[in-house]
This record gives structure tokens, C-alpha cells and sequence, in this order.
């Protein structure tokens, strides 16, 4: 669906993207992450049209971005993350010109708006100014606009930005649904929301690819510790020593009491130490009954800093 290679974008004498190589493919919903300055709004500016490359190629579609820039641009919904919204249209004006400018035949134009605000939920403002809306009602304006003309791919940049913790969760859950329709791109800062919602993730650090995987894989080959989450009956001083002692143990806290005498913790330890045949006997010879043992993932957000602090330090 969308095929990106040797990308390369210069200002003047800085690289602001090297040698980017990467695929997105159709119904795939991608995240798309990096810290400020990394070449993540350089990266979708180039993918939409709105800059060109200075090397490499970006093809939508089987369509060259430079080549047939009509055919690509009719395929990409985009929502930068300031969106472009007319502050004294209304908003049922504002989506009108929107399509116009989209050339959406007139026979279907009218549903198609009125399926659009349905969808991101402003049918009751269709009406108001935009300038009259909240932060968070001209963000789902600028994703009304985004959707104007269903097209096959929609790239969003921080689209839950301004957003209240419940409408957060109705974004999430549009964001998945249209997954099942639209290849999407997503760029957002708040790293559990791409977890919640993103299939595979590309990290872009200084301009280049620092990683591309699921957030799973991320969490399993990125990991310098394996962590385990134990519930415990015993007295803490004591179930902690014992943890210590474990051959591999690296390091352990209590992380919170759920009854009496009943204790839940994090234990990390190396990688390649597989810890809970020792655990289990351990606990047992001091007769401290384990509960409950699972393990726990590294979150996106610790990957993403580790990832970015180690480039930083090779730098």
C-alpha cells in the first residue's frame, strides 16, 4: 500500500531523514514514532505531497508521489497536528468545501458529510463556528476532513491532542475501526495510545530507522531483563531476602500489599535466566506460598526511551 525507499530529505547541510526504507501494508494501521526533531513531520510531509524528497522515492498505491501526485493525494486523508480548519465557516460549511476540494461528486457528497459527522461524532455542530468549538471538537473536525472522500489511506499526527480521557477512548476505538477499511499511519507522543491501537510500530531517531517490529517483539528483543510479577504470603523482609539470593535476580521491589501478609512484586532478572524453577523451590523451602506469577512486558514507552537514550549515548 505504501512503499518508502532510500528517503532522503536535506535543508541545506542538515539530513533531516537518511536513507528511510520501510512498507506499510493495506488495512495495516502503523505507528509512527520518534522524538522531537527525529524527521517523523518531515517523513509525512514528503508521504502526503506537501514537500518533496531530495533522493528516494515514495509510492501510495503503486502511484509515485512524484510522478502522479494527483493520484496520490486523492488516495491519503491527512491531519496534521495542527489541523487546517477555517475558524468562521460553520462546520457543515467547512466539510462542503473540504469535498469540494476533494472533487466528491455532488450525487454522494451530502451522505458522504453526513456519514463523516457521524462517524467522529459533531452531527449536533454541524452547525457552530469553528471558532466557537473546543480544542477537542475542531480536532474531530479535522479528522471529519481527514475522512472526506474515503480515502485508502489516512495519516494522523497526534489526532487524540486536546482531547478529554473519554473522548481519548471513542478516538481509539474510531481509529480501530477505521483500521479495518484504511491503512493508517499514526504519529502520536502519547505511546500507550499506539500500543492500544497500532499493529507494528517504526521508530525514527535522528532522522533514521532505530526500529521497526510489533510492539511484542519490540518488548522481547529490546528487553536487557526479563521481569516477573509474584504475589507472595510471607513476611516481606524475609520473602525479599530469599528472592535475592536466587541465582539471575537482578533486582526486586514490593510493589503493592493485596491482603495480609500477602505481598505482590517485581522481580527482574537477566535476560536469559529463566528464574521461576528457582523461585517456586526457593519459596517453597521457606514456606512462603507463591499466589500468582506472570510476566510483565516492557511498556512501549520504556522501549522507546531506551531506544533513543542508547543512540544517543552511541552518538
Amino acid at each position: 500500500m505504501i512503499e518508502i525507499k532510500n528517503l532522503t530529505k536535506n535543508y541545506g547541510q542538515i539530513k533531516a531523514v537518511k536513507n528511510l526504507n520501510f512498507t506499510v501494508e493495506k488495512g495495516e494501521i502503523l505507528g509512527f514514532l520518534g522524538p522531537n526533531g527525529a524527521g517523523k513531520s518531515t517523513t509525512m510531509n514528503i508521504i502526503t505531497g506537501y514537500i518533496p524528497s531530495t533522493e528516494g522515492t515514495v509510492k501510495v498505491c503503486g502511484y509515485d508521489i512524484m510522478e502522479n501526485p494527483r493520484e496520490v493525494k486523492k488516495r491519503i486523508g491527512y491531519l496534521p497536528e495542527n489541523p487546517p480548519l477555517y475558524l468562521d465557516m460553520t462546520v457543515i460549511d467547512y466539510l462542503s468545501f473540504v469535498a469540494d476540494l476533494k472533487m466528491v461528486p455532488k450525487k454522494v457528497k451530502k451522505s458522504q458529510i453526513k456519514d463523516v459527522m457521524e462517524l467522529v461524532k459533531i452531527t449536533d455542530h454541524r452547525n457552530r463556528l469553528v471558532k466557537n468549538l473546543s480544542k477537542g471538537y475542531r480536532q474531530r473536525v479535522g479528522l471529519a476532513q481527514a475522512l472526506i472522500g474515503n480515502p485508502e489511506v489516512l495519516i494522523l499526527d497526534e489526532p487524540t491532542i486536546g482531547l478529554d480521557p473519554k473522548q481519548i477512548i471513542e478516538i481509539r476505538k474510531l481509529i480501530k475501526a477505521l483500521g479495518k477499511h484504511h491503512t493508517v499511519i499514526l504519529s502520536s507522543h502519547i505511546l500507550p495510545e499506539v500500543s492500544a491501537v497500532c499493529e507494528r510500530v517504526v521508530i525514527i531517531n535522528k532522522g533514521e530507522i532505530a526500529a521497526v517490529d510489533t510492539p511484542e517483539n519490540l518488548s522481547k528483543n529490546f528487553g536487557a531483563a526479563s521481569r516477573l510479577s509474584v504475589s507472595i504470603a510471607g513476611p516481606r523482609n524475609s520473602v525479599v531476602g530469599h528472592i535475592r539470593e536466587i541465582y539471575g535476580v537482578k533486582y526486586v521491589e514490593p510493589a503493592a500489599e493485596k491482603e495480609k501478609e500477602v505481598t505482590s512484586y517485581i522481580v527482574e532478572s537477566d535476560k536469559d535466566v529463566d528464574i521461576r524453577r528457582p523461585l517456586f523451590f526457593a519459596m517453597a523451602k521457606a514456606g512462603y506460598p507463591i499466589l500468582e506469577l506472570r510476566p510483565v512486558s516492557m511498556s512501549l514507552e520504556e522501549i522507546f526511551l531506551q531506544i533513543v537514550t542508547e543512540e544517543k549515548e552511541v552518538g
